[in-house]
């Protein structure tokens, strides 16, 4: 969706209707028409870019059979390679940053795709600890949460600009805490 882009780039208040039509290639009545105000047609990106970018996230964690394996994959791939691409983070940290807790509906988007992460995030950690992979004295819970935060963390640090070569380090830092001493 080409309206996703223009919230991704400038996020919600700093997206005008203009740049809306414009990227979108519409005239303003097909924009009323088709989603009703610029606020409904935000949500609607959001929730798609959050169910396309979380089947990701899930995608890259299952694919590999080793458990740790997995956990790097998905941390190191939320920073992409590309320059530009890199600096507009995540559309869903964005819209955190953008609102926090003020707005219902994007608190219950999140609400939906957040629980799927830390419930294959936990799985995976079990999985590692069981296969003598990562440390079976840490708390899964906890560190199913931490990697949740450190993911919003690294794509907030991608937006910053820290470049991919820090993200990656940061990332497989990260994974290194979570393996036996």
């Amino acid at each position: 969706m080409k309206a996703t882009a223009a919230f991704w780039d400038k996020g919600y208040a700093a997206t005008s209707t203009d740049d809306l039509l414009k990227a979108m290639g519409i005239g303003r009545q097909s924009l009323y028409n088709a989603f009703g105000d610029k606020r409904a047609l935000y949500l609607e990106a959001l929730e798609r870019y959050q169910t396309e970018s979380t089947a990701s996230h899930l995608h890259r964690l299952d694919a590999p059979e080793s458990p740790l394996e997995g956990l790097k994959a998905l941390l190191v791939g939320l920073a992409p390679k590309d320059d530009v691409e890199r600096a507009r983070g995540c559309l869903g940290v964005g819209a955190v940053g953008e609102f926090g807790i003020s707005d219902a509906e994007l608190v219950a988007l999140r609400a939906k795709v957040a629980p799927l992460m830390v419930v294959r995030l936990l799985a995976r950690i079990r999985e590692g600890q069981a296969s003598g992979e990562l440390d079976p004295e840490m708390d899964p819970e906890a560190a199913a949460q931490n990697l949740l935060l450190s993911m919003q963390a690294l794509q907030l640090a991608a937006r910053a600009g820290v470049s991919w070569a820090s993200l990656r380090d940061q990332a497989l830092f990260i994974i290194d805490r979570l393996t036996r001493r």
